[in-house]
């Protein structure tokens, strides 16, 4: 299996995600569509496509992004399993049709979410009822039509869809580690977002658990992919 992960500055990676994915023989190839020159490959060729975090916003007029939503319409159509982490739930929500807007506050740091009914029956969320995350975004999101809300938090309703089995978008962080945490905090672009804290981020405040949840909720998505791509 093959999946196609698409990072939209460098440190924003798979984090703890390519360690679950590469132990179950899932290899990967990013696609960093900002660089100048950057092609993206035939993303019918590949099991799955992941879409990354990043600081800028999905209504910012930027080419990659447009391709970037692009590449999500015709994986839709052809029934291919697509994974959006924060802005790239983002981008598959506006992809899908629906509205990208600034959240009422931003969420930043450690915060519940928590799962709906139809989070019981899904593939990946089944037997989850709270858990904290980690989460840094300023915007959300509408539901794209025929989405199903699998979870909510107390500043963002929206955290996280499905459309149809094999799409999902998740606005929160669980592939973080806290080295990733603490690289974020010294990151120019994040800046901003930090001097509108009270309190400073403890990069290891749910780290365990949140390993546990990679596994457990990443484990079983990879067993969602078509097997010999």
């Amino acid at each position: 299996m093959r999946v196609l992960a698409f990072r939209h500055v460098p440190f924003e990676g798979l984090g703890r995600l390519e360690a679950t994915l590469r132990a179950r023989g899932v290899e990967i190839q990013y696609v960093d569509g900002w660089q100048p020159g950057a092609e993206i490959p035939d993303a019918a060729d590949y099991s799955a496509l992941i879409f990354l975090g990043g600081p800028m916003s999905v209504n910012d007029d930027l080419p990659y992004l447009r391709s970037e939503m692009e590449v999500i319409r015709e994986a839709a159509a052809r029934r291919q399993p697509v994974l959006g982490i924060c802005l790239g739930a983002q981008l598959i929500a506006k992809a899908l049709g629906a509205r990208v807007h600034g959240n009422a506050r931003k969420e930043i740091g450690w915060f519940d979410v928590d799962f709906t009914g139809a989070a019981a029956d899904d593939a990946l969320f089944s037997g989850l009822s709270r858990e904290t995350v980690f989460h840094w975004h300023g915007e959300t999101f509408e539901l794209p039509a025929g989405a199903e809300l699998l979870g909510s938090s107390e500043l963002c309703r929206n955290q996280i869809f499905r459309v149809g089995t094999y799409i999902y978008g998740m606005q929160f962080h669980m592939e973080v580690t806290p080295e990733m945490i603490s690289d974020w905090c010294v990151q120019d672009e994040n800046c901003g977002d930090l001097r509108e804290l009270t309190a400073p981020i403890n990069p290891s405040a749910n780290a365990a658990r949140l390993a546990v949840l990679v596994e457990l909720v990443f484990g079983r998505w990879v067993s969602l992919l078509p097997a010999g791509e």
